[in-house]
Protein backbone atom coordinates (compact mmCIF):
# COMPACT_ATOMS: atom_id res chain seq x y z
CA UNK A 1 0.00 0.00 0.00
CA UNK A 2 1.34 3.43 -1.03
CA UNK A 3 1.43 6.44 1.40
CA UNK A 4 -1.46 9.15 1.43
CA UNK A 5 -2.67 10.96 -2.01
CA UNK A 6 -2.65 14.12 0.08
CA UNK A 7 0.34 14.93 3.01
CA UNK A 8 0.71 18.17 4.61
CA UNK A 9 2.45 17.81 7.74
CA UNK A 10 2.14 20.21 10.56
CA UNK A 11 4.44 20.13 13.64
CA UNK A 12 2.75 20.93 16.74
CA UNK A 13 4.80 22.74 18.24
CA UNK A 14 4.82 25.35 15.70
CA UNK A 15 1.51 26.49 14.67
CA UNK A 16 1.29 29.10 11.60
CA UNK A 17 -0.05 31.84 13.00
CA UNK A 18 -1.71 32.23 9.35
CA UNK A 19 -4.32 29.78 7.90
CA UNK A 20 -3.13 26.96 6.11
CA UNK A 21 -4.40 26.64 2.43
CA UNK A 22 -4.92 23.09 1.07
CA UNK A 23 -4.79 23.04 -2.32
CA UNK A 24 -4.10 19.64 -4.29
CA UNK A 25 -2.48 19.48 -7.61
CA UNK A 26 -3.70 17.96 -10.53
CA UNK A 27 -1.88 14.39 -9.78
CA UNK A 28 -3.27 14.51 -5.92
CA UNK A 29 -6.71 15.08 -7.69
CA UNK A 30 -6.14 11.86 -9.61
CA UNK A 31 -5.68 10.06 -7.09
CA UNK A 32 -8.37 11.52 -4.78
CA UNK A 33 -10.75 10.67 -6.99
CA UNK A 34 -9.78 7.28 -7.40
CA UNK A 35 -9.34 6.66 -3.63
CA UNK A 36 -13.15 7.67 -3.81
CA UNK A 37 -14.31 6.25 -6.76
CA UNK A 38 -15.26 9.64 -8.30
CA UNK A 39 -14.64 9.68 -12.27
CA UNK A 40 -12.40 13.34 -11.27
CA UNK A 41 -11.65 16.66 -8.49
CA UNK A 42 -11.57 19.21 -10.90
CA UNK A 43 -10.67 21.92 -7.98
CA UNK A 44 -10.32 21.26 -4.37
CA UNK A 45 -9.06 23.63 -1.75
CA UNK A 46 -9.35 23.66 1.71
CA UNK A 47 -8.19 27.15 4.56
CA UNK A 48 -7.82 25.98 8.09
CA UNK A 49 -6.98 27.95 10.80
CA UNK A 50 -4.78 26.64 13.44
CA UNK A 51 -5.05 26.78 17.02
CA UNK A 52 -3.10 25.33 20.42
CA UNK A 53 -6.05 23.85 22.16
CA UNK A 54 -4.32 22.73 25.57
CA UNK A 55 -1.89 19.43 24.21
CA UNK A 56 -4.23 19.09 20.93
CA UNK A 57 -4.78 21.59 18.58
CA UNK A 58 -7.64 22.69 16.56
CA UNK A 59 -8.12 22.49 12.96
CA UNK A 60 -11.17 24.85 11.85
CA UNK A 61 -12.05 25.89 8.96
CA UNK A 62 -13.78 25.42 5.37
CA UNK A 63 -13.26 22.85 2.61
CA UNK A 64 -14.17 23.83 -1.15
CA UNK A 65 -14.67 21.19 -4.31
CA UNK A 66 -15.82 20.82 -7.71
CA UNK A 67 -16.14 16.92 -8.11
CA UNK A 68 -17.27 14.56 -11.04
CA UNK A 69 -19.32 11.95 -9.41
CA UNK A 70 -21.38 8.76 -10.89
CA UNK A 71 -25.12 8.50 -10.31
CA UNK A 72 -26.10 5.85 -8.50
CA UNK A 73 -28.80 5.03 -10.26
CA UNK A 74 -27.93 6.12 -14.26
CA UNK A 75 -24.09 5.36 -14.09
CA UNK A 76 -23.55 8.71 -15.63
CA UNK A 77 -21.16 11.32 -15.16
CA UNK A 78 -22.37 14.55 -13.55
CA UNK A 79 -20.94 17.63 -11.30
CA UNK A 80 -21.49 17.74 -7.39
CA UNK A 81 -20.34 20.99 -5.33
CA UNK A 82 -19.17 20.50 -2.16
CA UNK A 83 -18.70 22.71 0.58
CA UNK A 84 -17.96 21.41 3.81
CA UNK A 85 -17.41 22.54 7.44
CA UNK A 86 -14.04 21.66 9.28
CA UNK A 87 -13.76 21.48 13.19
CA UNK A 88 -11.27 18.69 14.08
CA UNK A 89 -8.79 18.01 17.26
CA UNK A 90 -5.22 16.49 16.53
CA UNK A 91 -4.58 15.03 20.04
CA UNK A 92 -0.98 13.61 20.48
CA UNK A 93 -1.42 10.00 21.63
CA UNK A 94 0.34 10.30 24.75
CA UNK A 95 -2.18 12.49 26.25
CA UNK A 96 -5.04 9.60 25.82
CA UNK A 97 -5.15 7.69 28.77
CA UNK A 98 -4.15 3.91 28.24
CA UNK A 99 -7.40 2.08 29.50
CA UNK A 100 -9.47 4.32 26.61
CA UNK A 101 -6.54 3.38 24.30
CA UNK A 102 -6.60 -0.26 24.71
CA UNK A 103 -10.64 -0.77 25.70
CA UNK A 104 -12.58 -1.90 22.54
CA UNK A 105 -15.96 -1.87 24.15
CA UNK A 106 -16.27 2.28 24.80
CA UNK A 107 -18.99 3.98 24.15
CA UNK A 108 -18.54 7.75 23.64
CA UNK A 109 -21.64 10.12 22.76
CA UNK A 110 -21.04 13.30 20.76
CA UNK A 111 -23.08 16.20 20.66
CA UNK A 112 -24.12 17.34 17.38
CA UNK A 113 -21.67 20.38 17.57
CA UNK A 114 -18.34 18.21 18.87
CA UNK A 115 -15.49 18.36 16.76
CA UNK A 116 -13.70 15.19 15.49
CA UNK A 117 -10.57 13.98 17.50
CA UNK A 118 -8.08 12.94 15.30
CA UNK A 119 -4.90 10.91 17.48
CA UNK A 120 -1.71 10.98 16.45
CA UNK A 121 1.92 10.29 17.10
CA UNK A 122 5.42 12.18 16.64
CA UNK A 123 5.76 15.68 16.73
CA UNK A 124 3.44 16.27 13.50
CA UNK A 125 -0.22 15.75 12.41
CA UNK A 126 -1.25 15.07 8.41
CA UNK A 127 -3.38 17.81 8.06
CA UNK A 128 -3.70 16.58 4.42
CA UNK A 129 -4.75 13.67 5.02
CA UNK A 130 -7.36 14.54 7.24
CA UNK A 131 -8.60 17.03 4.94
CA UNK A 132 -9.12 14.10 2.39
CA UNK A 133 -10.99 12.53 4.82
CA UNK A 134 -13.16 14.83 5.18
CA UNK A 135 -13.75 14.74 1.62
CA UNK A 136 -14.68 11.62 1.41
CA UNK A 137 -17.28 11.60 4.24
CA UNK A 138 -18.85 14.63 2.43
CA UNK A 139 -19.52 12.70 -0.77
CA UNK A 140 -23.22 11.37 -0.91
CA UNK A 141 -22.42 7.57 -2.06
CA UNK A 142 -25.94 7.23 -3.21
CA UNK A 143 -26.08 10.41 -5.30
CA UNK A 144 -28.04 11.08 -7.95
CA UNK A 145 -27.22 12.57 -11.45
CA UNK A 146 -29.87 15.22 -13.29
CA UNK A 147 -31.17 11.65 -15.47
CA UNK A 148 -32.11 9.67 -12.65
CA UNK A 149 -35.76 9.50 -12.96
CA UNK A 150 -34.97 8.94 -16.86
CA UNK A 151 -32.89 5.77 -15.99
CA UNK A 152 -35.40 4.59 -13.58
CA UNK A 153 -38.29 4.83 -16.06
CA UNK A 154 -36.13 3.05 -19.05
CA UNK A 155 -35.48 -0.03 -16.85
CA UNK A 156 -39.22 0.05 -15.12
CA UNK A 157 -38.77 1.06 -12.06
CA UNK A 158 -41.43 3.13 -10.67
CA UNK A 159 -41.85 5.32 -7.63
CA UNK A 160 -42.98 3.70 -4.31
CA UNK A 161 -46.84 3.36 -4.18
CA UNK A 162 -47.18 3.42 -8.18
CA UNK A 163 -46.74 -0.27 -8.58
CA UNK A 164 -48.47 -2.60 -10.49
CA UNK A 165 -49.01 -5.71 -12.07
CA UNK A 166 -50.36 -9.34 -10.64
CA UNK A 167 -47.85 -9.18 -7.89
CA UNK A 168 -48.52 -5.95 -6.90
CA UNK A 169 -52.80 -6.83 -7.28
CA UNK A 170 -52.29 -9.96 -4.66
CA UNK A 171 -50.27 -7.91 -2.18
CA UNK A 172 -53.00 -5.21 -2.45
CA UNK A 173 -55.69 -7.45 -1.76
CA UNK A 174 -53.65 -8.66 1.76
CA UNK A 175 -55.02 -7.54 5.09
CA UNK A 176 -52.55 -5.47 6.59
CA UNK A 177 -54.00 -5.24 10.07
Amino acid sequence: MNGPELTHLIKARQIPAEPVVIEPNKDECRKLAGRFGLSSIERMIAKIALEADGKAVRARGQLNAQITQICAISGEDFPVTISETIDLRFVHESTVPQALAESEEIEIELAADDCDEIEYSGEAFDLGEAIAQSLGLAIDPYAEGPNADAAREKAGIIAEGNEDGPLAEMLKGLDKG
